[in-house]
């Protein structure tokens, strides 16, 4: 078992430079099936989600070369439908794309069941109503989504009854191979929804509208392939704002794109962080107690939920009573029970909590019980006394983050990552 290990009180100095989006990369790895050509894709971030989904398309009869550790030649050429292995796509939430994508090439998909995270029931309704609009027959049997259209899928108007970014790119993803034009209403407006628009626009599909919330896709009968680059992850940026917020001190954060964590950013102002905004990157200092807030998750262009529990790792140990309510996931309060391991007085009542802040926090053995929970979970040790060790970290951290260990070390934090056994570890603590 890995587990990393942090020393808190070492305040963070220097440069952190953030990785492609995976949200970006995993919808537009699986829209090149509907390609059956070569695509090069270039700033990929090089985490476990990501060699998920080219092991999924490896499985499915691509060819996929990696021309370096963030840029990947997926040639798709052959690529089968409905032979996805199951064990595979049950690993994360992004494999329902393969519906959309096997839909607009072949006409019919199977597939299992998604995984991912666990913030309670997170259905795919909308992804079945946008596609039973498109023409499509859907039905699930023995753990698999079983999807067919007995001719060529066909335009149509759909209304979303919720803002949902998987269903969004799924049905963008099918509609542009469809016949006719296809109109979404209440789409979500993330940044990777624009990235994913722009892919398939420069493969030859015809979306405009991406970024607002109606979307018109024209069908047309081919893709071809083509070289893009993924957008910069704004939630890798945002975590580590909020792990300088937390230990102190000022880094540099580059490759971004400020614009898509300006949300990110009012709040950290709001408790009294220090940032300043350039064309690529910010510089973000902390030194002193944090302010209070009240934040609700939305969808874009609000607060981003995958932010939701590093934020409140750091206001832990802000000044007064803060509240964070849920407005986009069920059930992501798990972790609440983990930062009370290390002092913090936390409660949550539905989808509200509520933190009072507290002076200091102090190490303890906690889990990451999803991604960005184990995300929260190093910021809460960085500025913690005593040693925080972390457990749980291969499948829920390592599927989203890139090495954050070995980018916070650079900047100063005194944290490892060691394979250790649980009495290794309680002797390390001792």
């Amino acid at each position: 078992m890995e587990k990393i290990f942090i020393n808190g009180g070492a305040r963070l100095y220097g440069d952190i430079r953030i990785d492609g989006m995976k949200n970006a990369a995993l919808p537009i790895i699986f829209a090149s099936i509907l390609t059956g050509d070569k695509c090069v894709i270039e700033n990929l971030p090089p985490v476990k989600d990501v060699s998920t989904a080219l092991d999924i398309l490896r499985s499915m009869g691509a060819s996929v070369r990696m021309l370096n550790k963030t840029t990947a030649e997926i040639d798709t050429a052959h690529v089968a439908a409905g032979i996805s292995p199951y064990d595979l796509v049950n690993r994360m939430r992004a494999s329902t794309y393969l519906i959309g994508a096997e839909l607009g090439r072949f006409g019919w998909a199977k597939v299992g069941m998604p995984g991912g995270c666990d913030f309670g029931v997170r259905p795919i309704d909308q992804h079945i109503k946008g596609f039973e609009a498109l023409g499509a027959e859907i039905f699930i049997e023995n753990g698999y989504i079983n999807a067919r259209c007995p001719s060529r899928l066909t335009g149509s108007s759909i209304y979303f009854d919720i803002s949902s970014v998987g269903a969004t790119c799924n049905i963008m993803i099918a509609a542009s191979v469809a016949e006719g034009t296809t109109v979404i209403d209440n789409a979500a407006r993330e940044p990777h929804i624009v990235d994913l628009a722009n892919f398939l626009n420069t493969c030859g599909a015809d979306i405009t509208g991406a970024g607002t919330n109606m979307i018109k896709i024209r069908g047309v009968k081919k893709l071809h392939g083509c070289e893009y680059a993924i957008i910069p992850d704004m939630i890798e940026a945002g975590t580590y704002m909020a792990a300088v917020a937390s230990a102190g001190g000022r880094l540099n954060i580059r490759n971004i794109i400020p614009k898509h964590i300006e949300s990110i950013s009012a709040k950290f102002l709001e408790m009294g962080v220090s940032i300043t905004e350039y064309d690529d990157y910010i510089t973000v200092s902390s030194n002193g107690r944090l302010n209070r807030v009240n934040i609700k998750t939305l969808p874009y262009p609000g607060f981003p939920t995958d932010m939701q529990p590093q934020v409140a790792a750091l206001l832990c140990t802000a000044e007064g009573i803060s509240t964070i309510t849920e407005g986009v996931c069920d059930n992501r309060f798990r972790y609440l029970e983990d930062l009370r391991r290390m002092g913090a007085n936390v409660s949550a009542d539905g989808r509200t909590a509520t933190i009072i802040g507290v002076e200091r926090l102090s190490g303890a053995p906690v889990r990451s019980v999803d991604l960005r929970a184990g995300a929260a979970m190093i910021i809460a040790g960085l500025a913690a006394s005593g040693t925080t060790i972390i457990e749980g970290i291969e499948s829920t951290l390592d599927r989203g983050y890139y090495d954050i260990v070995g980018k916070l070390r650079q900047v100063g934090a005194d944290i490892k990552r060691v394979q250790v056994s649980d009495t290794d570890a309680i002797r390390m603590v001792n």
